[in-house]
Parts: C-alpha cells; structure tokens; sequence
C-alpha cells in the first residue's frame, strides 16, 4: 500500500489513544466468549475458534482490547451448504447511543448459490452506506483472510488483501468518520432470516443445524489498542507506516476489478432509497 508522504513524528491522539503488546493468532489471550451456552469454543491450544448455530441459539464472542485505528486481520471460513437465513458477523464496535461501527456481514445463500458480503460505517450511531459483494471463490472450502485497515486517512475493506472498498475521511467535508471512540471486535453466528437471504424470502432450514463457521490467525500486529481505559500511551506514526495508508493506483485497480465484476449494491447509487439526494460522500 501507498505511504502518504506526510508524517507526524509523534501522533498524539486526545482522550483514548493507546497502544499494548500485539496479539498473533492465540484465541484465549485475545478474546473473550459472549454468548451461546457453550456454541462457541475455542480449540487447539488458542489456535481455532468456532461459533455455532441452533433451534436454541447462536454464539459469539469480542476482544479483550479496544482499538482505536490498526489494521486487523482475522481468517474466517464460513458456513458450508445451505446457509440460507444465518449471518456470520465480525466487525469493530464502540458503545453508547452515538456509537461508531465497521461492519463485515456475510449472509447466507441456498446451496450453490453465492454468499454477499454486507459492508457497512456508522459514526455518531448513524450507518445507512451499505455496500455489498459476491466472492468470487467459495468462502465455505477453506479460510480466507478479511481485513479492516483503519487509519487517519480512510478505512479499508479488504479480502485475501485485495480492497474491495474505501471509505475515506472527509471530516472536513462534514461527513463523519470514527476518530475518537475505541472499538472492541465482536464476531457472531446467529439467525436472521427475516432479511438475510433473498429480502428474507428464503428461510433458515433447521434441518441443516448445527450450523457453524471457524477463525484462525488473528493478527493485530498493527493496531492501536488499550486493554483498560486507564491506559494512555501515544503511537509513533514515524514507525507504523499503516497509520498513513491509503492504496495506490494498482491496488484501486484491483478494487475496480472487485466493484466492476462482484459488487451488488452500492448506496451511493440508490437514488430511489435517497430522493432527497444521496449521502455527500458520494460526490467526493
């Protein structure tokens, strides 16, 4: 990825920036199980994590850490055969009523037929900038990487490391964008099927359950990230390149490639949702 050429030697991030030791991969030093009475479960010494789904209940987990910008990976390999009317989350969240939020969705799909990716920003507790993707592989066969790549400078979307959306901050431009609230992970399997597939005109088949999708290597190497909220220390934007991210022209290549052949809504093309005229990030 491209490096802005401007740099700060020390960023200073007021209120809540702090940085702790980085995490690789190990489930149990990384993340706490939420819920599902025991349908999530952490395997092979901290190595896989599982989420599952029945008639009863899905599952889910979150980070121990919050995170206020940082580049995080996660392997997910999603539910296999008909999936129909589950959801796999994982995304980044803050709390209260003014929340900021950066969601992967992956909506379930009859056998054979192709899972969407549901991307979504809220800042201020305001969201409405879905866009969403089909894979142009089958997420259910192996795992693949999806990562979240926050900084300063814009927010990307990435699959197997390629983009497949940015969404950029226009802050000064009067869009909001997440600068302030740390964020913890949260990742869950549970049943939507009122919306999930087709508009919610295709049904969970129960017959199908337990339902169930897997992580592997997690990786917030780079990320700014506090385990108390006590915790202030400053991150050195001299040293974590990623903070100054943003793609270069072969990489909006790739993402033109994605958006061209696999994207499948794009808000910022709904004039029918927007009549008043559409969200003024998509003129800029």
């Amino acid at each position: 990825m491209a490096v802005s050429a401007t740099k700060k030697p020390l960023l200073l991030l007021s209120l809540f920036f702090f940085v702790v030791a980085a995490s690789a991969g190990n489930f149990y030093e990384s993340f706490d199980i939420t819920w599902g009475d025991g349908r999530a479960k952490i395997l092979e010494d901290g190595q896989l994590l599982t989420c599952t789904l029945d008639k009863i209940s899905g599952s889910g987990f979150q980070s121990k850490k919050e995170y206020l910008y940082g580049k995080i990976d996660m392997k997910l390999k999603l539910v296999a055969g008909n999936s129909a009317g589950t959801v796999t989350a994982y995304y980044l969240s803050s709390k209260g009523t003014t929340w900021d939020e950066i969601d992967f969705e992956f909506l379930g799909n009859l056998t054979g037929q192709p899972y969407t990716i549901h991307t979504n920003v809220f800042t201020g507790g305001k969201g409405d900038r879905e866009m969403q993707f089909h894979l142009w592989f089958d997420p259910t066969a192996d795992f693949h990487t999806y990562t979240v790549h926050w900084n300063p400078i814009n927010i990307i979307f990435l699959v197997d490391g390629l983009p497949i959306r940015v969404f950029k901050n226009n802050e000064k431009n009067g869009v909001g964008y997440p600068t302030s609230q740390p964020m913890k992970i949260y990742s869950s399997l549970w049943e939507a099927d009122d919306w999930a597939t087709q508009g919610g005109r295709v049904k969970i088949d129960w017959s199908n359950a337990p339902f169930s999708a897997s992580y592997r290597s997690f990786n917030d190497q780079n990320a700014c990230s506090r385990t108390s909220n006590a915790t202030w220390v400053a991150c050195d934007a001299s040293k974590d390149s990623w903070m100054w991210t943003s793609l270069n022209n072969h990489q909006y290549g790739q993402m033109k490639w994605v958006q061209d052949e696999f994207m499948i809504y794009n808000y910022c093309t709904d004039y029918k949702r927007f009549p008043q005229g559409l969200p003024k990030e998509c003129y800029l």
